[in-house]
């Protein structure tokens, strides 16, 4: 008897916490670390978001050989794989009742870089901070600036679409990823990028062809866009279809990154608001100005910020009084002129919205 449609491509896992014979099986085939034990296990149910969920087992990659051998054993097993970065994530991504495949500690190498294409090939569990100082010397950085660009790695920006605070300049991070070369869940390695022109790149170019007048009345049409499965940006590079898939539709093995020049001059305009609202309301406003940032610090982080020793010489130096909002609003180029007229035009708005005053104005070549 047929089954029915429903049930054709059920897949039922059931995941044992601490498989002894997964566990077994992995420390036999692979030379990185096997953690099963229940205090790793509670390391990496968590991550920095409020969820919990305790992991099947954890392994720690010495070799790229040892992902893609943990993976293919978790596959065989009947067990999810759920790569992993620095945790950095506030909506649970890293954690999950799977295979955790830590990729932070060894996979984290430069393995190309072109200085004239601006270029670069690293592995996924390059921590952004780390990338962006060997790039330094060559006057060139990786610009999907993210809060947590200390910690956060590359592997895990490209699963999660990270855009950061100069997204307006750069885009996110969907916008500056050339080429992905990933494993898929049957083993099968394959490189997504504007030329793929494998079995699967074929079919996914035919579905946006296909349903190309409904992704351009639905896709939305915003300034930050971070939803993963990017259909709408596929067709030009397949890449775009796994950053900020979460991991969900493939392992990636190695990132190729679009570099930019590091900019030359900075200026920064401190501006102070008496609501929240008001902050929030001139935004719209203020990115007519073209500035590379724009970044809202509320009254919370303020006052965080000013019972911190360590930061309160500077929240004192550039904060006036007691703003319940900022907007550190950040121009940089390489003109230096250019970035002063727009800080100027920036405290002339301020005044224009009934803020004269507003703006601590920040002109330092060490900003």
């Amino acid at each position: 008897m047929d089954r029915p449609p429903q049930q054709a491509f059920t897949v039922s896992f059931h995941p044992k916490v601490g498989d002894s014979a997964l566990a077994a099986r992995l420390k036999r085939e692979i030379q990185g670390e096997v953690l099963f034990d229940a205090a790793s296990r509670g390391r990496y149910s968590t991550d920095a978001s409020i969820y919990q969920i305790e992991p099947v087992g954890v392994v720690v990659p010495k070799t790229e050989a040892d992902a893609l051998a943990a993976m293919q054993i978790a596959i065989e097993a009947g067990v999810p794989v759920l790569p992993r970065g620095g945790g950095t994530s506030q909506c649970g991504q890293t954690v999950g009742a799977a295979l955790v495949i830590d990729n932070s500690k060894h996979l984290k190498d430069v393995i190309e870089f072109d200085r004239e294409a601006r270029t670069v090939v690293v592995q996924p569990g390059l921590v952004l901070d780390h990338l962006n100082a060997w790039l330094k010397p060559h006057g060139l950085w990786f610009p999907v600036d993210v809060s947590t660009s200390a910690q956060a790695t590359l592997g895990g920006m490209a699963g999660n679409n990270s855009c950061g605070s100069r997204s307006i300049r750069y885009g996110n991070m969907v916008h500056n990823v050339l080429a992905v070369d990933a494993v898929l869940a049957d083993g099968t390695r394959e490189r997504f990028d504007a030329a793929s022109d494998f079995p699967l790149a074929r079919k996914v170019r035919e579905i946006v062809a296909r349903e190309a007048a409904e992704i351009e009345a639905r896709w939305p049409k915003v300034l930050r866009r971070v939803q993963g499965y990017n259909l709408d940006m596929a067709a030009a590079n397949l890449a775009h279809l796994l950053v900020g898939s979460e991991g969900t539709l493939a392992y990636t093995r190695a990132l190729t990154l679009e570099l930019s020049p590091l900019p030359q001059h900075k200026t920064l305009g401190v501006c102070h608001f008496p609501t929240f609202r008001q902050a929030m309301a001139s935004a719209q406003h203020i990115v007519k100005l073209d500035p590379d940032a724009v970044e809202l610090v509320d009254r919370t982080m303020i006052e965080l910020a000013r019972g911190n020793k360590a930061f309160r010489p500077i929240v004192d130096r550039f904060l006036k009084g007691e703003p319940e909002a900022i907007l550190l609003v950040e121009f940089a180029g390489e003109d230096r002129a250019v970035q002063v007229t727009k800080l100027a035009r920036l405290v002339e708005l301020m005044g224009d919205l009934g803020l004269p005053g507003g703006v601590v104005e920040v002109i330092e070549p060490g900003l």
